[in-house]
């Protein structure tokens, strides 16, 4: 699909370093030919990070990076974690945002059905450490809350005063959705806009200044993105389709995603 236009984009939420160095070349490198101006780069630990601080050193510009623990994997050791903090604090400058950050619904979920236990104190405590990191820091960040840990992602949001949060690729109660949008909480939409009724309907309500749009690469979509790699490419895609749901042109949408993500960003 891959629609062009005018209007560069952005790809607001990407795990660049679950790519190959091959694949990365050419993504990266082809990124003008695909009318992309940058990707937001998050990371899932020590060793990802370092990755992907890599690569947006190997291509300035086009790759901003965001640094975080991912939650849906085991935590992580106290000195591990420690470890984390303290590489972040040092390489703060060059990042955009702590990320991705939240809790483990998935995981939680896959656990429960197996009949195991599951303790989710320790990853509230991962969670409120980062956050506390991203306050010192002064920097926005990217959470993966769906469902009701959304509920409480944002009471977190608020113990630590963070007012720049970006929901990725969110779904969730009626309580998160209207709080979200009280409190100017950013979301972004994937390429299961195109096919997705839920997604649809949470497109339509949710204010059009505070929405971005993201491939979370390389995970792999159905619908007519079935059996295609994962391209940051298919935000054009995720544009067109949320411009049909608001009556605007594609470029006028892209135009307003890509202006909503580098204000958040910053970039």
């Amino acid at each position: 699909m891959w629609k062009r236009s005018s209007e560069p984009m952005i790809d607001a939420h990407i795990h660049l370093e679950q790519y190959t160095d091959s694949e990365l070349e050419t993504m990266l490198h082809g990124l003008p030919e695909h009318n992309l101006h940058s990707l937001v780069a998050v990371s899932m630990n020590l060793d990802s990070c370092i990755r992907t601080q890599d690569i947006a050193t190997r291509y300035p510009g086009r790759v901003k990076p965001a640094y975080g623990f991912h939650p849906e994997q085991p935590v992580p050791a106290e000195e591990e974690l420690a470890a984390l903090i303290l590489w972040i604090s040092q390489h703060a400058e060059n990042m955009v945002a702590i990320g991705e950050i939240g809790l483990p619904y998935y995981s939680r979920a896959e656990a429960l059905e197996r009949g195991e236990a599951f303790e989710v104190e320790p990853y509230m405590r991962l969670l409120d450490e980062q956050l506390a990191l991203a306050a010192r820091l002064d920097k926005p960040v990217i959470l993966h809350a769906v469902y009701e840990d959304a509920v409480t992602a944002c009471d977190l949001l608020e113990k630590h005063g963070i007012t720049r949060a970006h929901f990725h690729w969110f779904k969730g109660p009626e309580e998160a959705v209207l709080r979200m949008i009280e409190r100017g909480y950013h979301i972004s939409f994937t390429p299961d806009i195109v096919y997705e009724p839920e997604i649809q309907a949470l497109a339509r309500r949710y204010p059009p200044g505070l929405v971005m749009a993201e491939t979370d690469g390389p995970w792999l979509f159905e619908g007519p993105f079935a059996g295609h790699p994962t391209h940051p490419a298919m935000v054009h895609d995720v544009a067109a389709a949320w411009a049909t749901l608001h009556g605007y042109s594609a470029d006028q949408a892209k135009a307003m995603l890509t202006a909503n993500t580098a204000r958040f960003y910053q970039l």
